[in-house]
């Protein structure tokens, strides 16, 4: 029997990840757009992969748990790449945090109560979550531990505390981060681990709405002023999830991963420093 891979997010940095380390593994791929879906099944599917491609809404629990359950049906889950997610040009303020925030939490929360033993699980915040205020330690802590049914309600989350799409986007990803560092203490009692990649100005479909975007201008600069003076790629990112998910980071958990060409290290002591 395989082992089984759930990955959402049927976007380019889930499928250079899942071309990594999924050769021989039952992959269920989880994707709202089931026409993206089917397509990027496909490619792998064509390229050797044994690809299942899942109808699936990161905002809604009963879908997570309806993809769960479909890859429970190939053997107990032995790993987790979360993709999915919207950014800040794509969706509002309550879409960012109904399906980056909130849908993370539950994803990270569901797949920790049943994954097996010697299992891993890596999902993609952002970069972005770096830049914003630092939050107290007590709002850190209410992001990282607050049930996910409650989240949404934290006074931190309400409309007149969020200014924009942006921030919104910084919040949930800020979340995504904290989670882990919950989550993994949870894992680990199951014998898992879990982590996270901070990426930013990684070239995918995402990435060029944002460089098409209001922000455009912003994000250009950005990797223009970074240390590495470029964006980086999809399989860039898939190269620190390889080391994450195999043997090679066993002692490696509940960690993030900035993965930015030090575009955050410019934001505070470079070039890319906000005038104060």
């Amino acid at each position: 029997m395989k082992e089984v891979m759930i990955v959402t997010g049927a976007g380019q940095i889930s499928m250079a990840i899942t071309r990594r380390i999924g050769f021989g593994k039952k992959i269920i791929l989880g994707d709202k757009n089931m026409n993206n879906c089917k397509t990027i099944a496909k490619i792998m599917t064509d390229a050797g992969f044994d690809v299942e491609p899942f109808e699936m809404d990161l905002s809604s629990r009963e879908s997570i748990l309806k993809m769960i359950a479909k890859a429970q049906e190939f053997g107990e889950i032995k790993y987790l790449v979360n993709g999915a997610g919207v950014s800040p040009s794509q969706a509002s303020i309550e879409t960012i945090l109904k399906v980056d925030l909130y849908g993370t939490a539950v994803l990270l929360e569901e797949v920790g109560k049943i994954i097996t033993k010697g299992g891993c699980g890596v999902t993609i915040s952002s970069q972005s979550g770096w830049r914003m205020p630092q939050l107290t330690a007590e709002q850190d802590e209410q992001l990282a531990t607050t049930p996910t049914e409650e989240l949404l309600s934290l006074e931190i989350l309400q409309p007149e505390n969020i200014k924009d799409t942006l921030h919104a986007y910084q919040m949930a990803k800020r979340c995504n981060e904290k989670r882990v560092m919950a989550e993994c203490v949870k894992w680990g009692e199951r014998g898992a681990r879990l982590n996270d990649i901070a990426p930013e100005i990684i070239v995918t479909p995402l990435a060029i709405d944002e460089f098409n975007g209001i922000r455009g201008d912003f994000y250009k600069n950005m990797f223009a002023k970074c240390p590495a003076g470029r964006p980086g790629t999809a399989d860039e990112v898939a190269n620190v999830a390889e080391l994450l998910m195999s043997g090679k980071g066993a002692f490696i958990t509940g960690s993030t991963f900035l993965i930015d060409g030090g575009a955050t290290s410019s934001f505070f002591y470079g070039s890319l420093r906000p005038e104060q």
